[in-house]
């Protein structure tokens, strides 16, 4: 069966912008951001704010390539990058004094990819 990818207009827009980028500024993280994207819904990334807790420090911009989920606490202002949210994820990021922004919005403001974590 023929490989195909996803199907979501959004998604492979997304992809095709962060390997483009990759390209022109030589910025590895978007290319390894484009493979996790690519990946088959069952194989996903789906993080919990409790991980990007633990990982992340104040101040930080963080990418996570799937979903952000709402489990656990946030204490730390942190730009939370991401294909998805739930709303209670919104919720606790925001009122952490964090910031909530698509991978797009992201790749917009910081082209060279310099100065983010990616957690998986």
């Amino acid at each position: 069966m023929r490989r195909t990818g996803p199907t979501n207009y959004i998604w492979r827009k997304t992809i095709r912008l962060l390997r483009k980028y990759a390209r022109q500024y030589r910025a590895r993280v978007w290319r390894y951001v484009a493979e996790l994207l690519e990946r088959p819904a069952r194989k996903r990334v789906v993080v919990n704010v409790s991980k990007i807790n633990r990982y992340a420090q104040p101040g930080e911009t963080v990418i996570v390539p799937g979903k952000v989920l709402g489990a656990g606490m946030i204490e730390k202002p942190i730009t939370v990058a991401a294909m998805a949210f739930s709303a209670s994820a919104i919720e606790k990021i925001k009122a952490a004094g964090g910031r909530v922004i698509h991978i797009l919005d992201l790749l917009n403001e910081n082209p060279r990819g310099s100065r983010v974590r990616i957690i998986i």
